[in-house]
């Protein structure tokens, strides 16, 4: 199954989100309902390695966490392949991400090396850029690379199941694992 672990967005923030969306003339959109901030990318796993990492989370402790979105960002080089809305950085963020990876691995899971970048996928592009697209992205990133949303809380990391299809991914939350303040 391939799966990975991430943090849904509020109402709120889903809101600004696709408002920006509106005004992206290129590209192939992410629907709303599978936005989201990646934590972990697991890839295929076999069911009883999901359920072992399943248990694990049962059990994490850790508060919740104070986002903000700053800025926009391409991936992809001098040809970009994803426009997002970037995550400003966050120790606490980062600290869950480290934690996440190393409770997979703890249950067999080989995870790429791979740089944490945490951030919001707004667009795709294909791998052949259609004339005056990658001209239509910097634009956008002048024009809004000023977008911010308010600081936000989140309450819960999810496992997601992530089905390809030929229009693009489907995302299925499969458990959720609240964030709770911590008490003394």
């Amino acid at each position: 199954m391939r799966c990975f672990l991430g943090l849904a967005l509020p109402d709120p923030v889903l809101d600004l989100l696709e408002r920006l969306q509106d005004e992206i003339p290129v590209g192939r959109l992410v629907p709303w309902e599978n936005l989201h901030i990646t934590l972990s990318f697991l890839d295929e796993q076999p069911e009883a390695r999901l359920e072992a990492l399943h248990q694990e989370l049962l059990r994490l402790k850790a508060a919740p966490l104070q986002l903000e979105l700053r800025g926009l960002g391409v991936m992809g080089g001098k040809s970009p392949r994803v426009l997002s809305a970037q995550v400003t950085p966050n120790a606490a963020l980062t600290a869950v991400h480290r934690h996440l990876r190393t409770v997979a691995q703890t249950c067999g899971m080989a995870l790429p090396r791979a740089r944490f970048r945490p951030h919001v996928t707004l667009a795709r592009f294909g791998a052949r850029q259609q004339p005056g697209q990658v001209q239509a992205v910097h634009q956008l990133l002048q024009h809004f690379g000023g977008f911010t949303t308010p600081v936000f809380t989140v309450h819960q990391i999810t496992l997601y199941q992530s089905t390809l299809l030929p229009d693009g991914a489907r995302y299925e939350a499969l458990a959720q694992y609240p964030l709770e303040a911590e008490t003394a």
